[in-house]
């Protein structure tokens, strides 16, 4: 089913739920507010008794108030605010870590209006004569007097209710005064641990997006309520405060006998509150001077000391500004800021957020350790700091109107980081890995009837949960694909033209994505290139229906047609599309040894010359896989290009090769071509030597294993794929000099990587011994480690699966060493590669233990146990058991919902756990939040699997047996 479908009793628990953490939270915090205001520390405006309670509403039945929708009416529009705040780094007397504050918003009445409505979140506001605001008018206005002011907690509003309508156009200022707990819940202002000498440090930091702004403060938390941000912070003497502007110089204060330094900031430029950010910490720096059209723009790298004495800052620093410099060029406009900071935080959910010049990241995204990190770490570097980047004009300059419109944003991000993490890396070829690392993965997704349109209707997404649903693949992976192949037809250049004059006409303000598409219309109709339809008509196709076409090519007639592809060809759409799932498709081909050619297929089916071969002659479609599609052949050309991998595969791109693969074996899951077939062109592998082909095949290959590893398939399975990977182990042993170089292409490190991995999975001779043996030498001296980091993850998976007790226990100790976060990272996963049931479930439990794994790893460590053939079982029974706890305490923004349901059921595909998973589904309805798609995506991939192995479990059995 599509998302939004569960309104009613799905509705009715999520907000009973948020509603009673709200009014936990408010009246946990009312006692620390009441010694707070006792103190009269911040304002002395404040009269009202502070220990009265404000009334705690919630939605009423009946007709919608305007308070009860989701929306901000668009009555008033927000100038200007004035915000202070005070985060405490120690504990309270009470166990809690909070923040005092208070801020003022300047608003102008667009449309006359009695009431005021504007976020918050968990915050305990001061009452001023039983009001929870005070109200005053500017320029000559007055402010009418105030009626009435009460929370509503599900909607997440502070509302005023006033004597007398506000008069349009005039303006006025609303203020407010408020405590919040500082907690760790990775949303909003919260709080994040770390140690450093033993000693245990905090800071207090912000992720906003999507809308967690009303958590730090009341506002107008929007992506359209525009306005300037004066930020104020005051903070303990030892630390400093960043955010978004530079800061004007600090001054020391003393509030009731403590010492505080009380820095302030520049006004921000004109922005969305989800880009806002402020931190307080013990950090230090890096910095350098950019380059370019603003040489003026401060560059500063920002982490624990120790991080920054290490050097692990240097390689962001080094790349950050010809990143910038490219993005200048690319945009034809100068960096809008004077500064851009960039913060790694120990504690934080996502990879990354584009705060508008103060950009902040987990550790791993931007601290680097050439000695201890590997490559993919490195790569992972380069193309967030990208990604981030880009955001500063698109996304930040030039905002989306709303959520719906997430995909442009994201998706632009997504693809453009490659181009440049590509200028800052050019033998990287980041433009060739676009295809493996975003685009494959998601064509999975989106080839499920559960998927979703990149854009959706204003309407149909409202509430926060199904805000946060959108941040998934399609919109990040497919929004770059559909992107890079709207640029591929356009072409870069014309495409880069239409993003300038976008900027240009937006800057400052918000857009839809058929804003973006007139201006690229505008470059194409002022260049040569001919469409058979304009930029949006041919688009909208792409963004407005979900899913993507296969394309069936007949080399005998040159018959060439499209049709919606689904992995099961049995599951039911119930999304219905205008465009009747039919795609305006860029086609491109090669024959033997002949140019490049290309045609535009419009409707469900079409006849082209060009497509027809003779004798020996084979083609292959979709080059470099520009277009966001599958293509299918005529079973003699299939076997012909089966017959041009096994002579000369060379002569077949390389990205191609890698393509062949990919649709063969999603082809054959779709019951669109026979399963044999997808297997047989994985046969020229003993004789491939580059990365894409090989990975390609290593994942269509682990969907087998993930449904025949506790099978009798399994052991065939097995000796097939030691007998084509160890040509790729020996030919790496040799071109390191027996495993003592390191390669040095990019993607042949990463493919000595897969060589060692597969060939110590699959048994072949030397390959245990050589990780076992390693992993020993550093146990027997741990503080000497000479594993080569790009073979750190798959050594110690190796050692830990071939060990026991004593090498978990040795690899644990290492994680909680750990001073470098890649390092820890590969521990932490590889913990999860042992076959000892006991250690696996001890492990699940320190998931739930933040001082053992941090919340914002909690997840992925989940994932990667249940990874394991043996880990998965326990996984999902500790998920199931553990549910709603996991939803209560890790529901906050730190919890991947949807990664964990997809990880924990990626291998179901029989009927009885089909039914757990129904079972799983009734028994916590409305408690699965961002999840909800997901565990719909899950239930339509095991009945998918279900199907599957029916069919294929005695074929592919006989295949690999007689492969072998």
């Amino acid at each position: 089913m599509g998302k939004g479908v569960f309104l009613s009793k799905a509705l009715a628990v999520t907000c009973a739920v948020a509603a009673v953490a709200a009014a936990a939270t408010i009246i946990a915090l009312s006692v620390v507010y009441a010694q707070e205001k006792s103190k009269n520390e911040m304002k002395p405006t404040s009269t009202a008794s502070p220990s009265t309670s404000p009334p705690i509403s919630t939605t009423p039945s009946g007709p919608k108030e305007p308070w009860d929708l989701y929306r901000l009416p668009a009555s008033l529009a927000p100038v200007s605010y004035n915000v202070t705040l005070r985060p405490r780094l120690k504990r309270g007397t009470n166990g809690l870590y909070i923040f005092s504050g208070d801020s003022s918003v300047v608003f102008r009445c667009v449309k006359e209006t009695d009431l005021i409505i504007i976020h918050s979140n968990k915050l305990n506001l001061t009452s001023f004569d039983g009001f929870l605001v005070k109200l005053r008018g500017l320029n000559g206005a007055t402010a009418p007097g105030l009626k009435k002011t009460w929370p509503v907690i599900p909607t997440q509003y502070l509302v005023v209710q006033l004597s007398s309508p506000l008069k349009a156009g005039s303006s006025y200022e609303l203020f407010t005064d408020f405590v919040g707990e500082l907690a760790d819940d990775l949303g909003g202002f919260y709080r994040s641990v770390y140690f450093e000498d033993g000693v245990e440090k905090v800071l207090a930091t912000t992720q906003m997006q999507p809308t967690d702004a009303r958590k730090a403060f009341p506002c107008f938390d929007e992506p359209a309520m525009k306005a300037v941000f004066h930020m104020t912070l005051i903070h303990p003497r030892d630390t400093v405060a960043l955010s978004n502007s530079l800061s004007y110089e600090p001054v020391n204060v003393t509030l009731e006998g403590e010492h505080w330094t009380m820095t302030s900031f520049e006004p921000t430029e004109i922005m969305s509150t989800y880009l806002l950010a402020f931190v307080v910490c013990e950090f230090t720096f890096i910095t350098k001077p950019a380059g370019g059209p603003k040489p003026e723009t401060l560059i500063r790298i920002w982490a624990r000391r120790k991080a920054i004495e290490a050097k692990q800052g240097d390689y962001a620093l080094e790349k950050t500004g010809p990143i910038l410099q490219f993005f200048q060029d690319y945009y034809k406009s100068p960096y809008p800021l004077k500064k851009s900071d960039q913060i790694a935080l120990p504690d934080f959910s996502a990879g990354a957020m584009e705060n508008w010049g103060l950009i902040t990241y987990r550790e791993t995204a931007l601290l680097f350790n050439p000695e201890v990190s590997s490559n993919g770490d490195k790569e992972w570097v380069a193309t967030v700091i990208a990604h981030e980047l880009a955001h500063m004009w698109f996304g930040n300059l030039v905002t989306t109107r709303w959520w719906n419109d997430l995909w442009l944003n994201e998706g632009f991000a997504t693809y453009v980081s490659y181009l440049g993490a590509n200028f800052a890396e050019p033998t990287w070829k980041m433009t060739d890995l676009i295809v493996l690392n975003e685009i494959i993965g998601v064509m999975g997704v989106d080839a499920l009837a559960s998927s979703h349109p990149l854009s959706s209707k204003e309407e149909d997404v409202q509430r926060p949960e199904q805000i946060s649903e959108l941040f998934d693949s399609i919109t990040y992976s497919k929004g770059g694909a559909v992107l890079r192949m709207l640029s591929e037809f356009i072409t870069e250049d014309v495409f880069s033209k239409g993003l300038q004059t976008y900027l240009e006409e937006f800057k400052y303000q918000n857009a839809v994505y058929t804003d973006l598409w007139r201006h690229l219309q505008m470059a194409v109709d002022n260049s040569s290139i001919v469409l058979p339809a304009s930029v949006e008509v041919i688009m909208n196709r792409w963004i407005l229906q979900m899913g993507f076409p296969v394309v069936t090519i007949s080399t005998q007639t040159g018959k060439i047609t499209q049709k919606h592809f689904l992995l099961d060809p049995e599951s039911v759409v119930d999304r219905p599309s205008e465009f009747n799932y039919e795609w305006f498709v860029p086609v491109t081909w090669i024959k033997t040894g002949a140019a490049e050619q290309s045609y535009w297929l419009l409707n469900k089916e079409a006849t082209n010359a060009n497509l027809t071969t003779s004798g020996d002659e084979w083609l292959v479609a979709n080059i470099d896989m520009k277009g966001f599609y599958r293509v299918n052949y005529d079973s003699q050309n299939w076997e012909r290009l089966l017959a041009k991998l096994s002579s000369k595969h060379q002569d077949i791109p390389v990205i191609n090769r890698a393509q062949i693969i990919d649709d063969a074996f999603n082809l054959a899951r779709a019951q669109v071509v026979n399963t044999t077939l997808a297997l047989r062109t994985t046969m020229f592998l003993d004789k491939e030597v580059e990365y894409m082909p090989w990975e390609t095949a290593r994942r269509s290959l682990n969907y087998y294993f993930l449904m025949f590893d506790r099978s009798e398939v399994y052991g065939a399975m097995q000796a097939y794929l030691k007998q084509q990977v160890e040509p790729l182990f020996n030919h790496f042993k040799n071109i390191t000099d027996n495993w003592k170089n390191i390669p040095e292409k990019h993607t042949d490190q990463y493919n000595q990587v897969n060589a060692i991995s597969m060939a110590c999975s699959t048994g072949v001779d030397g390959c245990k011994e050589l990780t076992t043996g390693w992993f020993q030498e550093w146990m027997n001296n741990p503080a000497v480690n000479k594993i080569s980091p790009n073979l750190k993850y798959t050594v110690y998976c190796s050692a830990i699966a071939a060990g026991g007790v004593k090498e978990w226990n040795f690899a644990w100790s290492a994680f909680k060493n750990a001073t470098i976060a890649t390092e820890a990272d590969k521990l932490m996963s590889a913990l999860a590669c042992t076959k000892q049931p006991w250690l696996l479930n001890r492990y699940l439990e320190y998931c739930l233990d933040p001082n053992k794994i941090r919340k914002q790893d909690a997840t992925s460590t989940i994932v990667s146990i249940a990874s394991n053939s043996v880990g998965q079982p326990l996984a999902w029974d500790f998920v199931r058991s553990k549910w709603s706890h996991i939803f209560n305490e890790y529901g906050g923004g730190s919890f991947s919902f949807g990664g964990l349901i997809n990880g924990v059921t990626r291998r179901f595909s029989s009927e009885f756990e089909y039914k757990q998973l129904l079972q799983f589904k009734e028994d916590n309805a409305g408690q699965f939040g961002s999840g909800t798609a997901a565990l719909e995506q899950a239930l339509e991939r095991t009945k998918a699997n279900m199907n599957w192995v029916a069919v294929n479990k005695k074929p592919v059995l006989d295949w690999f047996t007689n492969a072998i």
